[in-house]
């Protein structure tokens, strides 16, 4: 236990470094980097930051992969008490201009491969005063046109040249720590609040349950926009441990080997990264030693796996889990359990409550299916900017000012207390453990010239939990699914293109005229 409490989340950084500052706190891209490396670069970038004008409570964005550079970035920008906001690296020009322009971003932090998305939008930057981008840097002084309302700097220069700064800008836990933008049921992706008190209690809990230590080598290949891939570094850093940090499962192969080589022992993962592991044991047996934890959630572990992953991971507790951004995580089964009760997604994390009501408000019975309720610290503050729909996922509690987290979907509970998932009570759709606002998908096919109507909906697929399928109607015989697809890849993130488009002469109404997905269904 520190002699100072941890309050702040980057104060979990100034602690790790503090007590252990020669370990290896991240492995990333053949690099290694100790605490207190990854603390003198957060004040180094922490400094520069501070250069182009960051003052508390501003918005700093990173468009960027996983890397060192998004790593210190992070707990940089938490030093000088600004807001951090994680835009992951696939999403698209006019999405990136949305969300900069909606959370009002001050400075922007990105790499150079990724200038063909930011390039077509640089002119669309409202309050942008500097853009500031790793990588490769002719990439983009080359192709630079015309000069913009702000500055774009090569930030390894920057940091090169710059001295850091030790001072820590004065903030406290009820400040906002992060927006993490999530797809929302309008089609505009929503900006979930947290505070650094919502966020560390959430790291704290689910440290406890999982059982970890300062011993942990913990490997991330979930993008850090990902709030299940961002709260890895969140408690590596918390608890002293080493994280092993990747882009992505792109190359399975190279994660594999890296697992073996870094003597991995706490994976966290998907659904469709499982099935992959599985569908190779069965093909060559795999085994990871020692890997002594693993996680899921996103979307839920089919049952069938246990037994193969109990192979794939011989001394591991296998955790299922269930969360959504607005509260970082809702509960867990204890691992113990896993084979006992492999339907069900546990009970709440420690120090939260859970409860289920009926549409109406009223307590419904063991057995009986609920609308599913969280109560704890770890609840958003609400949706940046949108009163509107914070209302609609927070309900006033039993205490003055106290908001209890509704989340929209249906469970039951059994006399033990353990919750089962039963579905979704809003269209947005969970698969490869992302989650997709169907209207967002929909607006990108009408944008298609030949398009008429577009409807879409989620199918169950056994490797994604669910597979987005788009019915169209057309004007142009010549656009195929595949054509129609290749479009989708150009607009949307690559796990909101749809797995299946079926053309159909015209889609289903109501009497209204509203195109109905019941009969498509």
């Amino acid at each position: 236990m520190p002699d100072n409490p941890i309050r702040l989340l980057h104060e979990t950084l100034l602690c790790s470094s503090d007590v252990t500052p020669s370990k290896i706190a991240l492995v990333t891209e053949g690099s290694e980097y100790t605490y207190s490396q990854i603390l003198d670069k957060s004040f180094i970038i922490a400094s520069i930051l501070k250069e182009y004008g960051a003052q508390r409570g501003d918005r700093i964005a990173l468009y960027i992969d996983n890397s060192d550079y998004s790593v210190m970035a992070i707990y940089g920008i938490l030093l000088i008490g600004c807001v951090f906001v994680v835009i992951n690296p696939q999403t698209k020009s006019d999405k990136l201009a949305y969300i900069l322009n909606n959370s009002d971003a001050k400075i922007l932090i990105t790499d150079s491969n990724l200038s063909s998305f930011f390039f077509p939008v640089l002119n669309q930057f409202l309050k942008i005063k500097a853009l500031l981008f790793t990588g490769k840097e002719e990439v983009v002084f080359n192709s630079l046109e015309k000069k913009y309302n702000y500055q774009i700097e090569f930030l390894p220069k920057l940091i090169y040249n710059t001295s850091p700064f030790k001072t820590i800008s004065k903030c406290i836990s009820l400040d906002l720590a992060s927006l993490i933008y999530t797809s929302g049921s309008t089609g505009d992706p929503k900006g979930v609040m947290h505070t650094h008190q919502s966020m560390l209690f959430a790291a704290y809990s689910i440290v406890q349950y999982l059982r970890l230590s300062q011993e942990d080598r913990i490997l991330n290949v979930l993008p850090l926009a990902f709030d299940y891939g961002l709260y890895q570094l969140l408690m590596s850093v918390l608890i002293g441990a080493t994280l092993i940090l990747e882009r992505s499962f792109t190359f399975p192969g190279l994660i594999i080997n890296r697992m073996l080589e870094q003597k991995v022992n706490v994976f966290p993962g998907v659904p469709t990264i499982y099935s992959y592991l599985i569908s190779s044991h069965r093909r060559k047996p795999l085994c990871f030693p020692d890997v002594t934890r693993v996680t899921n959630t996103a979307a839920a572990l089919p049952e069938d796996y246990n037994i193969d992953l109990h192979e794939i991971f011989p001394n591991a507790l296998i955790y299922r889990m269930y969360g959504l951004t607005e509260c970082k995580r809702v509960c867990y089964l204890e691992p113990e359990l896993n084979d006992i009760k492999p339907s069900s997604v546990g009970k709440a994390i420690p120090g939260t409550e859970v409860f289920l009501l009926s549409p109406e408000g009223e307590p419904v019975p063991y057995g009986e299916n609920g609308i599913l309720h969280v109560r704890g610290t770890h609840v958003m503050l609400g949706y940046w900017k949108d009163h509107e729909l914070s209302s609609k996922m927070l309900k006033p509690g039993d205490l003055p000012c106290e908001n209890i987290l509704c989340t929209q979907d249906w469970f039951s509970m059994d006399e033990e207390g353990f919750l089962y998932f039963k579905g979704r009570s809003d269209d947005i759709i969970k698969t490869r453990g992302e989650k997709v606002s169907p209207i967002e998908v929909e607006n990108a096919l009408l944008s298609i010239k030949g398009i008429r109507e577009a409807a879409v909906i989620a199918i169950p697929d056994e490797l994604l939990g669910n597979a987005i399928k788009a019915f169209v109607s057309v004007d142009d015989s010549s656009l195929t699914p595949k054509l129609i697809q290749n479009y989708c890849m150009q607009k949307l993130e690559n796990f909101m293109v749809p797995k299946i488009i079926e053309v159909v002469e015209s889609l289903p109404k109501t009497e209204t005229g509203k195109i109905t997905k019941k009969g498509l269904k």
